[in-house]
């Protein structure tokens, strides 16, 4: 019986894709709430909150600040 000749198999190399990485985002900037008094007009801008849990009003010329939308 004649021997029969064997293909050698060559695997094809998997296609592996490159991982994908997550791009940096850029920092979120966090808006401060300012406050203004509607009787003289003076503004504050709160650079860090004091953690209470209660919320504190700001008096200016006798009247509490309200908030001011930047």
């Amino acid at each position: 019986m004649p021997a029969l000749a064997k293909k050698k198999a060559t695997a094809k190399p998997k296609k592996v894709a490159p991982k994908k990485t997550a791009k940096a985002k850029a920092p979120v900037k966090k808006k401060n709430p300012a406050l203004e008094c509607k009787v003289c007009g003076y503004r504050v801008i709160v650079d860090q909150a004091c953690g209470c849990a209660e919320e504190h009003a700001l008096l200016c010329c006798g009247r509490p600040m309200t908030k001011k939308r930047k």
